[in-house]
């Protein structure tokens, strides 16, 4: 009998060693956001299906004590204050639809931390994550070059076959210019991913073929996010070359490769007018004055000061996740003035500090820095080896949530998405199995 049992459980265990490749092909859909989410779900499912044929037995076969505790805590720490503001929501319906939604991700987090919680997992996973941001990068230079996504293509013609129509057409189009990729001019969000999965590249380079390895890839990764023009991804890629470049190169070999990125930028400034108009638009917001850092930052002054409104108008608990457009013309400071971001109400507030504090009060504020602490405990506590090997996943969600800088909106199904996978990817790898 304990022999059957113990053969039963070796072969749900073989089953759930195909976790990685849930956790890749979740990565490799981002640029469809709609299928991506769709097989998040479906990973959630497999996930309890599992737990409960199991009857929840043999855990520390999937996931060390510590890494249940930590992705559910960390977990908890998101979905907990979206849950508190769902009661006075200005949008019950709204609000309460996002706790619903977010709290299947609790299931798939433990699928995901499951992923690299061996060393065979993290292998795959990171090399895979490692991988598909380099296709995406060499996309991107090629698009660059040659003025054509070669991903893009075979996107769009799959869904025309199938579809009937294209992924992106010109009238809904939101970033023009830019170099998008994959991606498309529908959903400018290639420089922001590619920066926060770019420490996966950047550490794989480097243990695959040395100092040499990462300044390549550094170089390459660089020029792509540079030229998907989003400033928010240019602040978040600094932090990686400068955390994971001091330990490999040290300050002074460091600040040479700062150097040699200011004379690339310049260069890129000369030869990409888009990529000139954001450097403009940048300075503007240096040289001070309100208005030009509001017109230098699209809008976000504008934006920003509407969420201290609500703030001010429900500190408890906020407005309600994902309700901050339902609550924007009674906090609009400009109200009778065209915005710059175009038609429509400001949809979040663009900064992660302030989007947890308007959508979700102080008390949300709270949770997310205990959450950041627990975090950061963990990670004083854990061995030498454990930091090894966690390095890249706990650098992409520091940089990815780094709190001075303008954001996508956590709250939201695609960034909410990005950030929980890398906080599972952290735990899971910080307290694997190996320890």
């Amino acid at each position: 009998m304990n022999t059957a049992a113990t053969q039963a459980d070796a072969t749900q265990t073989q089953g759930w060693r195909k976790a990685p490749f849930w956790v890749l092909a979740f990565v490799f859909l981002w640029p469809a956001p709609g299928i991506a989410m769709s097989l998040r779900v479906l990973g959630a499912l497999v996930a309890i299906w599992f737990l409960l044929h199991r009857r929840f037995r043999g855990g520390a076969r999937l996931l060390s004590g510590q890494a249940w505790a930590l992705t559910s805590v960390l977990f908890a720490a998101y979905w907990l204050p979206d849950l508190f503001s769902a009661f006075d929501a200005i949008n019950p319906a709204r609000a309460w639809r996002e706790v619903g939604s977010d709290l299947t991700c609790l299931p798939y987090l433990w699928l995901v931390a499951s992923a690299v919680a061996s060393e065979r997992g993290r292998r795959i996973t990171f090399n895979g994550l490692a991988i598909i941001a380099a296709v995406w990068t060499v996309d991107a230079l090629l698009q660059a070059a040659s003025g054509f996504s070669v991903l893009y293509w075979g996107v769009d013609h799959l869904k025309q076959l199938f579809g009937g129509a294209p992924v992106c057409t010109a009238a809904q189009e939101l970033a023009p210019g830019r170099i998008n990729g994959i991606f498309s001019n529908c959903n400018p969000k290639l420089g922001q991913i590619l920066a926060s999965l770019s420490p996966f590249a950047l550490f794989a380079a480097q243990r695959r073929f040395g100092i040499g390895g990462w300044l390549l890839a550094a170089a390459a990764v660089g020029i792509a996010v540079l030229l998907a023009g989003a400033r928010a991804a240019w602040v978040t890629y600094a932090l990686v070359l400068l955390f994971s470049g001091w330990r490999l190169l040290g300050w002074k070999k460091l600040l040479g490769v700062f150097a040699a990125a200011a004379v690339l930028l310049g260069a890129l400034d000369l030869a990409s007018p888009m990529l000139h108009e954001r450097i403009v638009r940048t300075e503007a917001a240096l040289s001070g004055g309100e208005g030009n850092v509001d017109v230098a930052l699209s809008g976000r002054a504008r934006i920003w000061r509407g969420a201290v409104c609500m703030i001010e108008q429900h500190p408890i608990n906020g407005v309600g996740a994902r309700n901050f457009r339902y609550a924007w013309k009674a906090c609009d400071p400009e109200a009778n003035q065209p915005s710059p971001w175009g038609n429509g109400d400001a949809l979040h507030a663009h900064q992660i500090v302030l989007e947890v504090l308007s959508e979700t009060g102080v008390l949300g504020l709270l949770l997310w820095l205990a959450g950041v602490a627990l975090a950061w405990r963990a990670w004083t506590f854990a061995s030498a080896a454990a930091k090894e090997r966690a390095r890249p996943a706990m650098l992409a969600l520091a940089v990815t949530v780094f709190p001075f800088n303008t954001h996508l909106a956590f709250y939201s199904a695609f960034w909410g998405g990005v950030a929980l996978l890398l906080a599972a990817l952290y735990a899971g790898s910080l307290w694997s199995r190996d320890e």
